[in-house]
């Protein structure tokens, strides 16, 4: 199975059918030749205005963490799967959670598409909790503070909403440790 007929398949999901109906296609960007792939939640609905990953305050302050600009991110090099390829709908405190299904479903699918990918940065809970199972610590904030324990094949990451901006201030060695490292890897990958 190639990637076009993933991306059909996902559409006639009777699950994504109030999106297909609405003519928005899944959002993820994939390449057979990516080196780096991000795994998030969903896309939020700005993103879903415009069908294009991270493109957004959340993307802003993610590619500053990842020390590139938008025109590496949005390169072959860089692939971008979300836990949910749709918007999931707005919920008392910031968005839905992502659907469950879209990542046992297709995930795998996808991945399969990607033969290169040297490294997995794992954005938030939602994926963490799905990619690192029970190898996770107890929460979040210490999945995260542990993120050496994860590599060289994953780097678990706090999102980069700006409703964490209380985590990022509580957690300044987020900034000052992990991010220079994950900057360096990229780097090294990329060059």
């Amino acid at each position: 199975m190639n990637l076009k007929e993933i991306i059909e398949e996902i559409k006639a999901d009777p699950k994504n059918e109030e999106y297909t109906k609405r003519g928005i296609d899944p959002i993820f960007q994939v390449d057979k030749n990516a080196k780096i792939l991000l795994i998030g939640q969903a896309p939020g609905r700005v993103v879903e205005e415009t069908g294009i990953p991270f493109n957004d305050k959340s993307g802003d302050k993610l590619r500053k963490w990842m020390g590139i600009d938008r025109e590496q991110f949005y390169s072959k090099e860089i692939a971008i799967l979300p836990m949910d390829f749709y918007y999931p709908g707005k919920a008392k405190q910031g968005d839905l959670p992502p659907r469950k299904f879209m990542a046992d479903v297709y995930h795998e699918k996808i991945l399969e598409q990607m033969p290169n990918v040297e490294l997995t940065i794992l954005i938030g809970a939602y994926s963490q909790k799905y990619y690192l199972g029970k190898n996770r610590e107890k929460n979040l904030t210490e999945t995260v503070k542990n993120y050496k324990g994860y590599l060289p094949e994953f780097f678990p990451i706090v999102h980069p909403s700006p409703l964490n901006i209380g985590w990022l201030k509580k957690n300044p060695w987020f900034e000052k440790e992990a991010i220079p490292d994950l900057q360096e890897m990229i780097k090294k990958i990329l060059s």
